[in-house]
């Protein structure tokens, strides 16, 4: 059983944050799909920025500063669990840079998300622009420094394939926000809103995604638990080393059994009769005068 662990931090800011998109989403379809203040005069679609900014405003900012607070409970825990060896440990001092970078990284997009649903598009506008764009690049930048770090850890570690599979989850996040972030930056350039609020949608939900990554990067603490630390490559060698040993002795008594027992096959059928006298290894038994 995997047990409260800290895997728990990176499931409550994702759930926290797609209950928090849901709420908002669902709400402006249900009340009719009004075409609020903050909106251009030709815009149909509502951004999260307009939705967030009117009754549901006390919802978004909830949502944002509980999803990002764990999410840097997420970031904490990690960085804490390979220091006390329950997870892949940082070897390099490369790695722990690249660490303590994507956790500074990560707080910049903590700060830009809280502000950005404080400070609303319709009272705040240009600061709120300037908060989206804090929250976007700082958890890019951030996943950047995390994916670096985990393309060294995984060829570092490479019986781990856990580590492997978070690199790949996390550079497809990088790769796919980069380009909507561009799209919808050039969206809004052109003036294409509909568009655009549909990419800001998109970008929202794919980093419920990213945040639960993290859920896959804790998993492994919870067998590290109550003094035991995360296997090197050279204890899952050694692990490896006596299971084969252990193999092959089973292997070894087993071979030796079956040709003990061959040869008493072979023994029992080569007793042969003759005249009722019994003899062995094709032998006939002496002729007797008695």
């Amino acid at each position: 059983m995997w047990g409260i662990s800290y895997w728990i931090f990176p499931v409550i800011s994702g759930v926290c944050w797609l209950g928090t998109l849901l709420g908002l989403l669902i709400d402006w379809n249900v009340i009719g799909r009004p075409h609020y203040a903050s909106m251009q005069q030709s815009q149909s679609i509502a951004y999260i920025s307009d939705v967030g900014a009117e009754k549901l405003k006390p919802l978004f900012i909830a949502g944002s500063c509980v999803t990002t607070v764990f999410l840097d409970l997420s970031f904490l825990s990690e960085r804490w669990l390979r220091h006390r060896g329950r997870l892949a440990a940082n070897i390099s001092m490369t790695e722990k840079v690249l660490s303590w970078l994507s956790m500074f990284f990560a707080l910049v997009g903590t700060a830009g998300l809280i502000l950005l649903s404080i400070y609303d598009t319709l009272r705040h506008k240009a600061l709120h622009d300037i908060f989206l764009l804090l929250f976007i690049a700082g958890y890019v930048i951030s996943a950047i420094f995390i994916c670096w770090e985990y393309q060294r850890l995984g060829a570092k570690y490479r019986e781990h394939r856990i580590l492997r599979a978070s690199f790949w989850i996390k550079l497809a996040f990088i790769l796919i926000e980069v380009v909507l972030a561009i799209a919808f930056a050039a969206c809004n350039f052109r003036k294409i809103w509909n568009v655009a609020a549909v990419l800001e949608w998109a970008i929202a939900f794919i980093f419920t995604f990213y945040v639960l990554s993290f859920f896959i990067d804790l998993l492994p603490a919870t067998q590290t638990k109550h003094g035991r630390r995360f296997p090197t490559g050279a204890q899952v060698t050694q692990m490896q080393m006596e299971e084969n040993d252990q193999y092959s002795q089973e292997s070894g008594g087993h071979a030796v059994r079956n040709t003990v027992d061959s040869q008493r096959t072979l023994g029992v059928n080569n007793i042969r009769t003759t005249n009722g006298a019994k003899h062995e290894n094709g032998q006939a038994p002496m002729a007797s005068n008695f």
